[in-house]
């Protein structure tokens, strides 16, 4: 099969396969008379499982070190348990912090409960108060920063000709 039959069938992009073709991951092809690169069954295959891998948010040098493992099937899988349990605890880290994340964005959300102008929004506020470098809602510590800038929620008062 050509390129374009290989990332249909894998679900993956024609410059990702010649991105891991260029990187390794994947073998380059043989090529057909017409000059063509010529895909085949080992070559679907390996391309699903780095699709798969990369769905498990699997650092592509872990991928290749798995790709290893997986040409020496009598290799010692101490090393594939140790690559999964940093990429578990990867996970879980990320988790924590999207946790914070989302409640520090539901206690500056909780500020604003009501439709009014901008220039009342509490939200706004919060962040303008953080730009300060006060405290705000969603940092429960608070923000040491200068104050290098004047912000302001409200526009400007317009400056007419008297």
């Amino acid at each position: 099969m050509r390129i374009g039959e290989l990332g249909a069938a894998a679900g993956v992009d024609i410059e990702t396969i010649r991105y891991y073709e260029k990187t390794g991951l994947l073998p380059d092809p043989a090529r057909s008379a017409n000059g063509y690169r010529a895909y085949g069954p080992a070559h679907l295959e390996r391309l699903a499982f780095i699709r798969h891998c990369r769905a498990l948010d699997i650092p592509l040098a872990d991928v290749k070190r798995l790709l290893e493992f997986v040409a020496c099937p009598d290799a010692d899988c101490g090393d594939i348990d140790r690559l999964i349990d940093a990429q578990l605890a990867r996970v879980r880290a990320r988790l924590k912090s999207m946790q914070a994340l989302e409640r520090q964005l539901a206690s500056l959300r909780g500020r604003c409960g009501v439709a009014h102008v901008a220039g009342d929004c509490g939200i706004l506020h919060e962040l303008v108060a953080a730009a300060r470098g006060e405290a705000c809602a969603c940092h429960i510590e608070g923000h040491s920063g200068s104050k290098k800038a004047e912000i302001s929620t409200r526009p400007p008062a317009h400056r007419g000709s008297a």
